[in-house]
């Protein structure tokens, strides 16, 4: 049972590591915007996006031997992971609706519909059995999504992805007693 001290301990911890990971989540963003246009780019919000949880897990990890003294229990983990990713969402969905709301102006629709016009795309299309009129019926229907709707969409994937993700890494990372010392001398 953790006491009120514990929790507020807890929340303001996973407050600046979720700030660190939506800064992270952020800057993936940016990148696969950018992306669109540069392979360079899109391969490196790729590669953040795909480590954003082992990020997450060493700011666990750091959080259990530094600040709980290298003891940590499951259920403390998985709530930690999963109030850093809460809170690294909320970061990422308000950079997002920004970005939809007053900079988009219509340029990921548009880069979407340039990518899709090019033989590439055409020959993925057939490979899955998506039809072009289909495809395009897609993106019309993402140019007249509300920004809102679109950000409250993602932040519920991302705190999803982050209470999915919380059990396995909690499992990995809790310790119930410090390291280099035989439990024996716990007591």
């Amino acid at each position: 049972m953790m006491t009120p001290a514990e929790y507020t301990q807890l929340k303001a911890f996973a407050r600046i590591d979720g700030a660190y990971l939506g800064v992270a989540w952020i800057v993936s963003f940016a990148f696969y915007i950018y992306g669109l246009t540069n392979p360079t780019l899109g391969l490196l919000a790729t590669l953040i996006a795909i480590g954003s949880p082992v990020l997450a897990a060493l700011r666990l990890r750091k959080f259990r031997d530094y600040a709980r003294e290298g003891v940590i229990s499951f259920r403390r983990g998985v709530a930690y992971y999963v109030l850093m990713f809460l809170y690294a969402s909320l970061l990422m969905a308000l950079a997002q609706y920004v970005y939809f709301a007053f900079i988009d102006n219509g340029h990921l629709v548009s880069a979407y519909t340039d990518i899709m016009a090019t033989p590439e795309a055409a020959m993925m299309m057939k490979a899955y059995g998506i039809d072009a009129k289909q495809m395009s019926e897609s993106i019309s229907l993402l140019a007249q999504t509300d920004p809102i709707y679109i950000v409250l969409n993602i932040l519920s994937m991302n705190v999803t992805i982050g209470i999915i993700l919380s059990i396995p890494v909690a499992a990995i990372l809790k310790r119930n007693a410090p390291a280099g010392r035989p439990r024996h001398q716990q007591q």
